[in-house]
């Protein structure tokens, strides 16, 4: 196979892949198009190389490719595995991936949890004279009605805690060859991943405070909302496995999809939990439950 290989391509040792190309200009396509978007919201326009931009396409295209690029790499990688490519070699690299991936992700909720905690625990520092403005100099802001976090919050994370259970139970049925509990440990999976997104955008409608009232409503929704993105694409994720393990893919020795997808949930499960105890709880300890 590796001479053959060599023969038919003396340059590298394995197929060429348009994935990182197409991936890269779908990042820059989608960048620029965000910068296009967000000039366009705020009535203006971007101009570049004399040409000007001012519709949110370039935005739709961005996503498009990025999508696209996506799907067409999984895809590969999927068929490769399937084929016997992935050797202890690259299976272990697949993992060093996704553990650099998480980790990532872990920097990108710090910055959010960094910008909360700055504003929660210095309210009324006095070099910050319209942060104490805005907030009254005590936390939560004067004016701004919290919600109760042992009420939906409460669920949600109850919800979600469940949901770790039944992935690490589908994870464990597959090690066992036992593909019914893996189909239904996924299912309840998807499913309670679905019932937290609901959940959340039934609490986001009724909020008694928006993104634009105060630094409070801002740290609130941008924290909690990018952890629902992360909700959905994780819920996304496990759908995927999901639809794999009823076309019979995964065996207990090969099957690092679902162990991705798992180790991505736990993640997600974990943030929640932060999120949690220091926004729902701490954030709000001494505010205004709102009611009704």
């Amino acid at each position: 196979m590796a001479q053959a290989h060599q023969k038919n391509h003396d340059y590298h040792i394995i197929d060429p892949s348009p994935w990182p190309l197409l991936s890269s200009i779908g990042a820059f396509v989608l960048a620029i198009g965000g910068i296009i978007y967000m000039r366009y919201l705020a009535g203006g326009s971007l101009q570049i190389f004399g040409l000007e931009f001012a519709n949110p396409w370039v935005f739709v295209i961005g996503i498009a490719i990025t999508l696209y690029s996506m799907y067409g790499w999984w895809a590969d990688t999927i068929k490769e595995g399937d084929e016997g490519h992935h050797t202890r070699v690259v299976s272990l690299h697949l993992r060093y991936g996704m553990i650099m991936f998480i980790a990532s992700e872990v920097m990108f909720f710090v910055a959010w949890f960094w910008a909360f905690f700055d504003a929660s625990l210095f309210p009324g520092e006095a070099i910050q004279a319209v942060r104490v403005e805005h907030t009254g100099g005590v936390w939560p802001p004067k004016g701004i009605e919290v919600l109760d976090p042992w009420h939906l919050p409460l669920y949600n994370t109850i919800i979600l805690l469940l949901s770790g259970t039944c992935v690490t139970w589908a994870h464990h049925a597959i090690l066992h060859n036992d593909r019914k509990g893996l189909i239904q440990g996924l299912t309840l999976t998807v499913l309670l991943g679905v019932l937290f997104s609901f959940v959340q955008a039934y609490e986001y409608v009724h909020a008694p405070f928006a993104f634009k009232d105060s630094i409070y409503g801002a740290t609130f929704f941008m924290a909690t909302g990018f952890h629902g993105f992360h909700v959905f694409v994780g819920t996304v994720f496990l759908l995927v496995c999901l639809i794999r393990a009823i076309n019979g893919a995964f065996t207990p020795k090969q099957h690092f999809g679902l162990e991705a997808a798992a180790w991505y949930w736990h993640f997600v499960d974990v943030v929640w939990l932060f999120l949690f105890f220091s926004i729902y709880i701490w954030g709000s300890w001494g505010g205004t439950i709102a009611h009704g």
